[in-house]
């Protein structure tokens, strides 16, 4: 039987690592362009607009586009102001934005009871809240559209309600600027 060549053997073991880890690696490099694939930038990320929420308080609200799979929008300001302590979760926030896609324009809305607890006094921090109604395709743009009169039940472009044993009440806020700059989506 000839002796074994163990300089030979050790090479046989790196040439083999190298191949596994190469094979390794374009796999796990696959796998996440793949599932990159289905997140799509909106452009810009950030944007803010001026909103009037009455006795909540009125100034800038800064609105974050995401498009990670389900195409959300955050809402913060630190000029509007929560008017009494909220139980995480309690509030369904809705905002309205216009949509532009091919010339047209319509009305898109993002919705959901997504927040952290908050007392009163608090910087409003609502979402990611998710399209709720309407579609956004690659290309369409959406902004805040500037509102008239005292924000109301039939004048608003963001919505609070909040349910509790009490009941259900709603208060609204309307836009009174458009975004520094429309969502790309």
């Amino acid at each position: 039987m000839a002796p074994i060549n163990k300089e030979h053997l050790m090479h046989g073991f790196a040439t083999r690592r190298i191949a596994l880890t190469a094979i390794a690696t374009s796999g796990a490099l696959a796998a996440s362009l793949a599932l990159a694939g289905s997140a799509s930038a909106v452009a810009p990320a950030t944007a803010t607009a001026s909103y009037d929420c009455g006795a909540a308080g009125s100034g800038t609200v800064t609105l974050t586009a995401a498009d990670n799979g389900t195409k959300t929008v955050q809402i913060d300001s630190t000029d509007i102001l929560t008017q009494f302590p909220l139980s995480a979760n309690s509030v369904t926030t809705t905002l309205k934005l216009n949509k532009t896609s091919g010339g047209a324009t319509s009305e898109v809305q993002f919705s959901g009871a997504v927040h952290a607890a908050a007392t009163t006094g608090d910087p409003i921090s609502f979402g990611p809240l998710p399209l709720s109604v309407g579609s956004l395709a690659t290309g369409d743009t959406t902004d805040s559209v500037a509102l008239t009169g005292a924000p109301s039940a039939s004048n608003w472009s963001l919505k609070f309600t909040v349910t509790n044993a009490g009941g259900s009440f709603s208060s609204y806020c309307t836009a009174t600027s458009n975004q520094s700059a429309a969502f790309a989506w």
